[in-house]
């Protein structure tokens, strides 16, 4: 490719990434679950990983509650985003699953809980465009621990209804 033409599509680039950040298209509205995490064990309550709810079943269902509320119109109802604009977040850390050193496996699901804790609280932003918006101060730890929970439970396939 020429380089004045390779200047140009980035420019043109840059110029629409500019535009779409100026009209208000990487706007995502952040909202609030409404959910009881009361009854959910004071440990949660940190954001230091691994997650600390792992399997608890109350845990998946306020995550489940909470997904549906503020994450399914991005990542798809019930977790299911294999059509949806954002991530399939059910893939996350699935490949921990396979590893048989328990040590190792641990370590690669905590890995996975940082990335996704991160991902949570500070959001996802590129060139200048949010995909996802930073929810500290809107989700609390043991609430994003639930999420997580959850996601980690959901089924890779939604189950087939009659």
């Amino acid at each position: 490719m020429h380089r004045a033409t390779h200047r140009t599509l980035l420019r043109l680039c840059a110029g629409l990434a500019l535009a779409a950040a100026g009209t208000g298209a990487h706007a995502i509205e952040r909202i609030a679950p409404q959910v009881d995490t009361s009854a959910l064990p004071a440990q949660a309550r940190t954001w230091a990983e691994p997650n600390p709810l792992r399997g608890n079943a109350q845990a998946i269902a306020i995550g489940q509650s909470a997904f549906n509320q503020s994450c399914a119109r991005c990542h798809g109802a019930d977790a299911n985003g294999s059509r949806s604009p954002a991530p399939d977040l059910r893939r996350m850390g699935k490949v921990c699953l396979r590893i048989e050193d328990a040590a190792l496996r641990q370590r690669c699901q905590g890995d996975a809980d940082a990335f996704f804790i991160k991902s949570l609280r500070w959001g996802k932003q590129k060139f200048g465009i949010v995909h996802m918006p930073p929810w500290d101060g809107v989700i609390a730890p043991e609430l994003a621990w639930a999420l997580r929970s959850f996601v980690e439970a959901a089924p890779a396939q939604p189950s087939a209804r009659p």
